[in-house]
């Protein structure tokens, strides 16, 4: 018999707890950056070394923290369940937790690529100008930045679309495409919110909210999902 499908849509707030910056503040700015100046093309056209050392300070963070509690425990579940991470997070956290089911809607930290969008390696050092792809220009981090299509999204619309359980996690549903996936579930598809700070304008069926942090409401989900098995 096949094991009910769990599909995880996880967002900043599943890696706050690790330590990781959320890199937005509440002035709306990135590190102090505006968003256009170190996530979008233009920025990357205009000053290509200042996105670099954007990112490489990200990356220099990402071997300073760790998995947490809920990385860990999603990850247990693959022992009785099928589980899907869809995850708008750079890092690669829900990998080194033990998940192995993992999608990249915007990118990883530790990979680069050629300008052209092909190409893409693994990289745990700084990125410099000087670093040239196989198109002899600079290669440029591995991330979907703002004004780019999301590559990834129809995978996990149809990960989704099958999805028994759909579980979002860490995130108040205001980034798109990512926002939309909720609304491919099918008929029968049990759904659960784990955020401090829950949408208000969600009208979902089968919609339990867990109003508090990653680490604390997946437990308490995990805790009543054992209960129904």
């Amino acid at each position: 018999m096949a094991k009910p499908l769990i599909v995880i849509l996880t967002g900043a707030g599943m890696s706050e707890e690790s330590g990781l910056s959320t890199f937005r503040g509440a002035d709306g700015l990135w590190e102090g950056h505006e968003i256009t100046e170190v996530a979008s093309p233009e920025g990357w056209r205009a000053n290509p070394k200042l996105v670099n050392t954007f990112y490489n300070a990200r990356r220099k963070q990402l071997f300073e923290v760790k998995p947490n509690n809920g990385h860990m425990d999603l990850a247990q579940l693959e022992k009785d369940f099928d589980v899907k991470i869809i995850t708008q997070n750079v890092d690669d956290l829900h990998e080194r937790a033990g998940s192995r089911n993992i999608l990249h809607l915007h990118g990883e930290l530790r990979k680069v690529r050629n300008q052209r969008g092909d190409g893409v390696r693994p990289w745990d050092k700084d990125l410099d100008l000087s670093d040239l792809g196989d198109d002899g220009l600079p290669l440029r981090p591995h991330i979907v930045w703002f004004g780019e299509d999301v590559a990834a999204i129809p995978t996990a619309i149809e990960w989704t679309r099958k999805a028994d359980y759909f579980v979002v996690i860490g995130t108040s549903l205001q980034v798109y495409p990512a926002a939309n996936l909720i609304y491919y579930t099918a008929s029968h598809t049990e759904h659960i919110l784990i955020d401090p700070y829950p949408p208000e304008h969600l009208t979902i069926p089968r919609l339990t909210v867990y109003p508090m942090k990653a680490c604390e409401g997946i437990q308490e989900w995990v805790n009543q999902l054992k209960k129904t098995k």
